[in-house]
């Protein structure tokens, strides 16, 4: 039997040039997603990227299996229909904050509270790039833009609070350019249901650096907590770590060494609620698989009801067409 040859990073890229902004994050994604997919042992044939309207939307151009670049905000939809009619399907979708946490709001909560066996990559960069500069639903309060010339006065969305609060089993956190994006987009696949991955992604035309206070080098250590399963939730170089204040029933900072820090374990919900919502002053970013609980997917359960519903019965499409109240049509029309 001849063996099958391993896909490569480059079988991934399809032969479209790729176009956006020279230094925009989404360039590092896309390489991230494409190195990933062979380590997966993902087939073109078998593997679908969908996605909506944004800069992020791309995205299905640029690689080389199947594709479906849809409409504004309906992503998620488009993907729960493909899934449930080709569950063998490996389904991706791609999206931003504005597409997936404004007009697609409604249908991106509902995926995720269904749970579809599939990933969602959310690029974040906190404005609408695509349409010159607007804020969008995750900017900052005093972001000033053309649709906010004054600065913005909206409180932002938290993309992980979002998809925590709308049932999501696996969350995590990325940056464009970290090393460890492919590890989180492995562990994402490895999660059987609906994977939530927010990715903070720089716009270097209307929102540069708005991610260099935890992003930078020189404050990188300090300003990051990187989670992994069973290992304590430390950062600054080991210096410092995150314990839980049992009086207030809410996360502290406290020394590396210190025996409070707590170790990470991804299906304690209530911690992921506390780490997704730690405050900006005093505390790092959490970075990582948050929370990963596994429960019944929704295309499983729908395919199970099917099956039972069609067990002993033969297909007959006219009975069914038969089925109910019927009316006869005279082919002559009536003399008046």
């Amino acid at each position: 039997m001849n063996e099958v040859t391993k896909l490569t990073a480059k079988d991934w890229a399809s032969d479209q040039e790729v176009r956006w902004c020279p230094g925009c994050g989404d360039y590092a994604v896309l390489k991230a997603v494409q190195r990933t997919m062979p380590d997966l042992g993902a087939s073109l044939e078998k593997t679908v990227f969908i996605s909506g309207i944004g800069c992020s939307s791309r995205f299905p151009y640029y690689m080389a299996s199947y594709g479906f670049h849809t409409i504004h905000g309906r992503a998620c939809a488009v993907a729960t229909g493909v899934k449930l009619a080709n569950p063998e399907l490996d389904v991706w979708i791609v999206t931003g904050d504005g597409d997936a946490l404004s007009i697609g709001g409604n249908h991106t909560m509902h995926l995720l509270r269904r749970n579809l066996d599939c990933q969602v990559l959310l690029f974040n960069n906190e404005i609408y790039g695509l349409t010159k500069g607007q804020y969008s639903p995750t900017s900052r309060i005093g972001t000033r833009s053309p649709s906010t010339p004054f600065g913005s006065v909206d409180r932002p969305v938290n993309p992980c609070s979002f998809a925590l609060g709308s049932g999501a089993r696996f969350v995590a956190r990325a940056i464009d350019v970290h090393k460890a994006l492919p590890d989180v987009l492995k562990a994402a696949h490895a999660h059987k249901g609906a994977s939530f991955v927010e990715i903070y992604q720089n716009c270097v035309v209307y929102n540069d650096d708005v991610f260099a206070p935890f992003t930078d080098k020189g404050v990188a250590a300090d300003k990051q907590l990187w989670l992994k399963p069973g290992e304590k939730m430390l950062f600054a170089n080991g210096a410092k770590g995150i314990a839980l204040d049992h009086d207030r029933l809410m996360l502290k900072v406290v020394d590396g060494d210190d025996p409070a820090v707590i170790t990470h374990d991804p299906a304690n919900r209530a911690v992921a609620y506390m780490l997704v919502e730690m405050p900006v002053s005093g505390f790092p970013v959490a970075l990582g698989v948050i929370y990963d609980d596994p429960r019944p997917t929704f295309d499983s359960a729908v395919l199970e009801q099917n099956r039972a519903a069609a067990e002993g019965k033969a297909p007959d499409l006219q009975k069914l067409v038969g089925k109910g109240q019927t009316w006869m049509v005279d082919k002559e029309p009536r003399a008046e």
